[in-house]
């Protein structure tokens, strides 16, 4: 007669099999997201890359080309709090500017070692991550 612990353990045992037997399903890798943002192609972004590859998304989104973003057009990069939150005049828009400077918060809160640039590793840490959803 198999225990139930037996039992458990084979059924976490198979579904381990089958896990690492699938097909990995996963985001751009960091080293892609790097070479797409990393213009000068010395491994690292740099603030400036990253509000240059920001105003190129903020240009992309301004559909009506009103020179500001609304909830609507940011399709999800920022919560409404983090709109408010970075909204000083509380019209409900984000101009260029006030998003540039959420992308500049942003980068120094993955630049976990203040040399001014982020690695593939920085990237891809939650604080990165933040970041590539306004810059890409």
């Amino acid at each position: 007669m198999i225990s139930r612990r037996k039992m458990v353990l084979s059924v976490f045992t198979g579904l381990g099999l089958l896990a690492s037997s699938l097909p990995v399903i996963a985001a751009p890798s960091s080293s892609h997201m790097m070479r797409a943002l990393d213009t000068e192609n010395d491994g690292t972004l740099d603030l400036g890359q990253a509000k240059k590859a920001g105003e190129a998304v903020f240009n992309r989104l301004d559909r009506d080309h009103d020179g500001t973003l609304d909830a609507h057009e940011l399709r999800g990069r920022l919560t409404a709090r983090e709109i408010a939150a970075n909204d000083p005049d509380k019209d409900g828009t984000l101009t260029k500017d006030e998003y540039l400077a959420i992308v500049e918060q942003r980068f120094k809160a993955a630049d976990r070692d203040n040399d001014g640039t982020l690695t593939s590793r920085e990237l891809v840490s939650r604080a990165g991550r933040g970041l590539v959803r306004l810059i890409r």
